[in-house]
């Protein structure tokens, strides 16, 4: 019987209640605690025994990071660190069979790559050149990973991802914060022109492909995990307020009184310091290898997205 232990300090973006549906479950324990408490890592790790280790605790916001990059260094740089050391002494203290069994999968953003061009997408041998002190400490992270597997012989995958989007998605992100901001009647803001180039990965896509890595990527590898849904984001924002026309054809009343529509909210602001240009993902290897491919197109996993939202609020 496969069991998840859960473990999560429970910071702002923390959702609880999202998994109230299996949190009774006799397969699934959860644990608060800091990825940054070596002793409550190890003693999670010597509880329960796991023969896998999968790495998504990251402070991810990139504006938060401008504001604020300490947490980031913290969590993702020192984190990362205390969890490979905790990793690192746990399977030392596993016998043979359990040894060949155990492996870390670190979850990345196609972020540590920095800024494409109009041509050309980012593959697994990219070279690192990230803008951000949240992608900065990504690829610090990255690094530290294939340095342990490297000098000490810890079993690791990694893979790097596009943006996620989704139901359940904490609202700083920028498809709820719209359709959030759009249901009250509240500016859409757009940094600069727009034009930012961005690849949309559904979320439930990228939980098989992260099943897939974890369970049967080759030791030691990195694979690159893309949707190759390619859009700007005023056309994200866009497609958007059209599809919450189609929605929610009752407006909020400040639209209703002016004759606007959810276009009409969309505001170009100040554009974000070191704001890349293009990020777009090559997923071939792990197509290849691993055989996954995306089930959802952007427009069928952006109306699943709204939906939700709506239904939410």
């Amino acid at each position: 019987m496969c069991i998840v232990i859960n473990v999560d300090k429970l910071t702002y973006a923390s959702h609880p209640e999202a998994l109230a549906a299996i949190a009774d479950s006799e397969r699934y324990h959860f644990v608060q605690a800091d990825i940054c408490d070596r002793a409550r890592l190890d003693q999670v790790l010597q509880q329960f025994q796991p023969d896998l280790v999968m790495h998504l605790a990251a402070e991810s916001h990139v504006d938060r990071s401008i504001d604020g990059p300490a947490e980031f260094i913290q969590t993702n740089i020192v984190g990362t660190y205390t969890l490979l050391e905790a990793c690192r002494s746990y399977y030392q203290t596993l016998g043979q069979a359990q040894q060949r069994r155990f492996r870390l999968h670190h979850i990345s953003t196609d972020e540590v790559y920095g800024s494409l061009g109009k041509a050309g997408l980012f593959s697994e041998t990219s070279a690192y050149d990230p803008s951000s002190p949240y992608s900065a400490s990504k690829a610090s992270a990255d690094h530290l990973v294939r340095a342990w597997h490297r000098t000490y012989g810890l079993p690791i995958v990694i893979t790097n991802c596009s943006n996620n989007y989704g139901p359940f998605q904490y609202p700083e992100k920028l498809i709820p914060l719209m359709v959030n901001n759009a249901l009250l009647g509240k500016p859409l803001p757009v940094y600069g022109n727009g034009q930012q180039v961005r690849d949309w990965l559904y979320v439930d896509d990228h939980v098989k492909a992260l099943f897939l890595v974890a369970t049967e990527g080759q030791l030691g590898e990195t694979y690159n995990i893309g949707g190759s849904n390619e859009y700007t984001n005023l056309a994200v924002v866009q497609r958007i307020c059209d599809l919450l026309e189609e929605l929610v054809p009752t407006h909020p009343q400040s639209l209703t009184m002016s004759g606007m529509g959810f276009r009409d909210l969309i505001q170009h602001v100040a554009d974000r310091p070191g704001h890349d240009v293009r990020y777009a993902i090559d997923a071939s290897k792990i197509q290849r290898e691993l055989g996954w491919q995306p089930l959802e197109s952007f427009d069928s996993g952006l109306r699943k997205t709204v939906e939700w939202i709506v239904q939410a609020v």
